[in-house]
């Protein structure tokens, strides 16, 4: 059936809708009209939370198409809204009554998603109507269904001095309403829009000089309008656009993005880009210091060499000029993607000032998944000093290079030159640390013994049928198998039919690491001096 639209002032195809009394159900408006056996005007919404009774269809007569199969339904006009203008939000939220739930939700996002306390104007500090307001300088108005500026030459007159609005979950979508309050709040530089579903066509903004942060999180977002809404954000540094569903990067006159002249942040978590070639084209954003590429569908990165570049570039040279790619970017976010070969761990090393790393999620930093531990992780990646948000300190590095190679030279014997080729960084991490093929050099701490050499394991009982046994320190051969330190195990603190199990627990390691290959030898699993293993008991 053809979508019929009477004549209605209140409501129309397209717009955003919040039900009556509850600002945080929203959706969009698909039909107004009649249906079908019932009588009246009704209003056809397609809800945004996706929980309702159908899919737009009606015994049998079809009047939109939901989202899904039961995100429609149709509601009567007393039963929603269309939402408040910006100063009405802004005189309900700072001037009406409110609860302390709602005053503790007054915030904006930072940069990293941290909150930023918003300035909350009391009721006995306001002497005449909207007065003080001159004096506010961040607001927050999440899901109060704002959906219209109001009249525009009021807002810069009443809050001139607003530097941070958080206006998540509204009723906007208009970009041309952005811009509205942007080109009034002249001090305005951090501006949050998220959870406002914003049309395709971006029209009707003005150059927003001030603005330095802008999240335009679920949003329905594209790259192509990116590109469009860069012209108009000369100053940006920090850009977050997570859960867009964003699987291609589509710079709009070269290959790669250019412009984002001072950007510094470009968070993507949470969107669809599943290849590294999509990220190569952010790589000439000269002033990139941090990339969120948390939760998308990563198979594997690379740092691209010449040739490479070359091939990326269908061989224009004009494109190179003095390019470095990712010249200053030190963090670079990549947890739960779909990682899980080691050549893309090593690629890290390639990128000239790189120091911050997230992995965690991926299958190559998974022990469950066949992956890596973080000792191995801290030795492979040659200048990281904060790997999965926790802080890589000497001593870890010198720790976790050590075992590393005491690791690999456990498996020397099997294939040496397949070894070297797999560990690019062994060869190096020997000469470093002093370690000869057979046994290493005395160093500052004495003498590193390898395979016939006992090492110093601390054992602690955690499993709850055990009992409190206090923690029992050992000298133990490297070449003993997780198999015989269970029997130890049971001999030391005298379990009687109890099957154990072991874990490592290992220093900025969120959770401790499962040995359950009981042919396999402390050396083998790299597990050094002053070690902790857990001991528990099989469920």
């Amino acid at each position: 059936m053809q979508e019929s639209i009477e004549s209605n002032p209140e409501f129309r195809v397209g717009q955003r809708v919040h039900a009556a009394g509850d600002p945080r159900r929203i959706g969009a408006v698909k039909y107004v009209g009649p249906i079908h056996g019932y009588s009246g005007t009704w209003v056809g919404v397609d809800w945004d939370d996706g929980e309702a009774k159908h899919d737009g269809s009606i015994n049998g007569v079809r009047y939109f198409q939901a989202r899904s199969d039961r995100s429609g339904s149709f509601v009567r006009a007393h039963n929603l809204s269309t939402g408040i203008s910006l100063l009405q939000a802004l005189e309900l939220r700072y001037r009406g009554e409110s609860t302390k739930e709602e005053e503790d939700e007054m915030y904006v996002l930072s940069a990293s998603n941290k909150r930023v306390s918003v300035q909350l104007l009391g009721k006995d500090k306001i002497l005449h109507k909207l007065s003080q307001f001159e004096e506010l300088t961040s607001a927050a108005v999440s899901y109060m269904g704002v959906s219209t500026p109001g009249v525009p030459c009021h807002i810069g007159t009443i809050v001139p001095k607003l530097k941070e609005l958080d206006l998540t979950g509204n009723l906007l979508s208009e970009w041309k309403d952005v811009g509205t309050i942007c080109g009034q709040l002249p001090a305005l530089a951090a501006l949050n829009i998220s959870n406002n579903l914003m049309l395709v066509e971006i029209c009707g903004l003005p150059q927003l000089k001030a603005i330095r942060i802008l999240v335009i999180n679920n949003t329905g977002i594209n790259w192509s309008q990116i590109e469009i809404l860069k012209d108009s954000l000369p100053a940006i540094e920090e850009l977050h656009l997570m859960g867009n569903n964003i699987s291609t990067i589509q710079p709009s006159s070269s290959f790669v993005v250019r412009g984002f002249d001072s950007l510094r942040l470009l968070n993507l978590e949470d969107n669809c880009i599943a290849e590294w070639d999509e990220i190569l084209k952010l790589s000439w954003l000269r002033s990139l210091e941090q990339l969120h590429l948390n939760k998308n569908n990563l198979n594997s990165i690379y740092y691209p060499d010449n040739d490479r570049m070359d091939e990326f570039l269908g061989g224009n040279e004009s494109q190179k000029e003095s390019y470095m790619p990712f010249e200053n970017l030190r963090s670079l976010l990549l947890g739960g993607n779909n990682i899980m070969d080691l050549a893309s761990v090593d690629s890290l090393n390639a990128f000239p000032k790189l120091v911050d790393i997230r992995l965690s999620g991926n299958p190559v930093a998974d022990p469950g998944q066949g992956g890596i531990p973080r000792f191995v992780l801290i030795a492979r990646l040659s200048k990281v000093e904060i790997l999965n948000g926790s802080e890589v300190s000497p001593c870890d590095r010198k720790d976790s290079e050590i075992r590393y190679i005491r690791l690999v030279m456990s498996k020397l014997h099997e294939n040496p030159e397949e070894i070297k080729q797999l560990h690019p960084r062994y060869a190096e991490l020997k000469i470093s640390h002093g370690i000869e093929d057979e046994r290493p050099s005395v160093g500052a701490a004495g003498p590193q013994k390898m395979a016939s050499g006992l090492l110093s394991i601390t054992l602690k009982c955690v499993g709850a049928s055990i009992g409190e046994k206090p923690p029992l320190t050992k000298k133990l051969p490297a070449t003993t198998t997780v198999g015989k330190l269970k029997i130890l195990c049971e001999s030391f603190f005298k379990l009687k039919s109890i099957k154990p199990k072991l874990f490592l627990q290992e220093e900025g390691s969120p959770l401790p690491i499962l040995l359950e290959d009981e042919m396999a030898s402390l050396m083998d699993l790299g597990i050094g001096n002053e070690s902790i293993i857990l001991l528990d008991e099989e469920s």
